[in-house]
């Protein structure tokens, strides 16, 4: 990173509206650590070339040994978009279900979420969970595809085939947002419902 770039971020630290705080959710091993190396990379912190196969985020020796992220970590980055500086706290947080409360502490640091889904293992368990603690700290994630290339690497599929796959998994996504809206509405409602009957004395 330049010295240029680091005294920018340095001047957007005083500069609130121009913050965004930003966590990476996901099951495990579906390339969350990686895309954070891609975007560590257009900063020029690490080379592109090694995005992905660094595990920048990953500081600790035992996640570098075992290949998970079992800690949560962040990191300032500098975009620009339209003209307008803005300085994102990136947040790379664990996959793993033992990890979860490193989760709900990103999410609730967080006003912006990146959820991240392996378009070939699809909705994982995890992948609900932390759309779970993205929903209930009022974060509407930003969905990201990943591993594309697998569905014609590995599955073999021909074009057509694989995006028939994606939209799948993008419909397994927007069932389980409307699921976790469906269940909001419904607490609203009796809630509201409750209300009533003590007002009139039931």
């Amino acid at each position: 990173m330049s010295s240029l770039l680091t005294n920018k971020l340095a001047k957007l630290q005083h500069s609130v509206e121009n913050i965004r705080n930003i966590c990476i959710l996901a099951h495990v091993d579906h390339g969350k650590t990686s895309l954070a190396d891609s975007l560590v990379a257009t900063n020029g912190v690490i080379s592109s070339r090694l995005a992905g196969k660094l595990r920048y985020m990953d500081s600790r020796k035992d996640e570098q040994e075992r290949g998970i992220t079992m800690k949560s970590s962040a990191i300032a980055l500098f975009y620009l978009a339209e003209g307008k500086e803005y300085l994102v706290n990136l947040m790379d947080s664990p996959g793993h279900v033992d990890f979860s409360s490193e989760v709900s502490t990103a999410v609730r640091l967080c006003d912006g979420a990146i959820l991240v889904v392996d378009v070939v293992e699809g909705v994982q368990p995890q992948t609900k969970v932390v759309l779970r603690q993205a929903w209930d700290e009022g974060i509407k994630p930003v969905l990201v595809l990943n591993k594309v290339d697998r569905l014609i690497g590995e599955m073999g599929q021909d074009p057509l085939a694989a995006y028939h796959h994606m939209v799948q998994v993008l419909e397994q996504v927007n069932a389980l947002v409307a699921e976790m809206f469906t269940q909001e509405v419904l607490e609203k409602s009796n809630k509201i419902n409750q209300e009533k009957e003590v007002e009139i004395g039931i």
